[in-house]
């Protein structure tokens, strides 16, 4: 059930001035919200799991939730390098991200306000497609070729 969005000292509103605002809570929401799909997804489930043991997945969560947190609200709360771990993974598909959006697109709508949860889509769109172009630049692969995955249409 979707929490109530309420301003809070690290919360962002809208620019036209509506009500509608998220906090460090609805972060939290989506970022568990997302990762309780992805466990459970027969496709990239495993990948997780064989990437992050059962024991670490409560760091994990705490550093995507810095992660989202910094990408909302440049808050400076990670200072990591995403790039990297991915890089370890090994050969991630085209498949593989667009489940990644499949299921992050719902997560994103039902845990922030509408226009919130927009940015947020098209800021996970750029980052699929960011990394999908620096893991196959790292491989070796043509990328001249690469396109953008499926952006979501929405009427």
């Amino acid at each position: 059930m979707p929490t109530a969005f309420h301003p809070g000292p690290n919360s962002i509103g809208t620019s036209t001035g509506e009500t509608d605002s998220i906090d460090e809570q609805a972060i939290r929401n989506l970022v568990h919200g997302f990762y309780d799909e992805v466990r459970g997804d027969p496709l990239i489930g495993p990948m997780f799991d064989t990437h992050i043991a059962s024991e670490a997945w409560p760091a994990h969560l705490a550093k995507m939730c810095d992660f989202w947190s910094s990408v909302v609200f440049k808050s400076g709360r990670y200072n990591g390098r995403p790039l990297p771990p991915h890089m370890a993974i090994g050969n991630i598909s085209d498949t593989q991200f667009e489940r990644w959006l499949t299921l992050f697109r719902p997560v994103a709508r039902r845990t922030l306000p509408p226009q919130h949860a927009a940015r947020a889509i098209m800021q996970a769109e750029r980052m699929a497609d960011s990394f999908r172009l620096s893991l196959a630049f790292n491989r070796g692969d043509d990328i001249t070729s690469l396109k953008p995955l499926p952006r979501e249409t929405r009427s």
